[in-house]
């Protein structure tokens, strides 16, 4: 039912063979680099404190450049911009690790089902502001532009700097 992750299938750096907190698995060491992250999730939302850091310097400073550059209405369009996304990433992340935990098949079901259900949400909102000739309505398009840059960035940047933990190896029947 695990699709092979805690048999041995897939070990850790230090080459010793899967199986839970002892065999250095995938479990293992979760949430030992000072995460508030621990446990069953630890190592599938290890990166999201320093998104979070990152989208909420975001959200600090929105409001402060969309009122310098054109007032309130823009202040609350940037901010609206930053929390749509912060929002739709968010909940895409804490999905994709719970489906992952659940059951590592359940992960393209469910990022593409969310995805959907997201979109469609997100389309009928902008086409409510739109209809309304809002004023904040460009200050919002750069905020999501800047805000998808920042969080896309902020989560290659963890990529780089914390490589896998896990080492692919192709099962024993399959190298034929």
């Amino acid at each position: 039912m695990d699709g092979g992750f805690r048999r041995g299938r897939f070990p850790s750096r230090r080459g010793r063979e899967g199986g839970g907190a002892e065999g250095g698995g995938a479990e293992a060491g979760a949430g030992q680099r000072g995460s508030a992250v621990s446990g069953r999730w630890g190592w599938r939302l290890a990166h999201l404190p320093v998104l979070l850091a990152v989208t909420g310097g975001m959200l600090v400073a929105a409001p402060v450049l969309g009122w310098l550059a054109a007032g309130g209405a823009a202040a609350a369009g940037a901010t609206a911009g930053v929390a749509v996304v912060a929002g739709s990433y968010l909940l895409s992340t804490l999905a994709i690790a719970w489906a992952d935990a659940v059951r590592p098949a359940l992960v393209l079901p469910v990022g593409l089902g969310l995805y959907a259900v997201k979109f469609t949400l997100i389309g009928i909102g902008m086409a409510a502001v739109v209809a309304r000739d809002w004023a904040g309505l460009p200050a919002l398009g750069v905020a999501v532009v800047a805000a998808v840059v920042g969080w896309t960035g902020t989560q290659i940047w963890w990529v780089l700097r914390h490589p896998p933990r896990l080492a692919y190896r192709p099962p024993e029947d399959a190298v034929r």
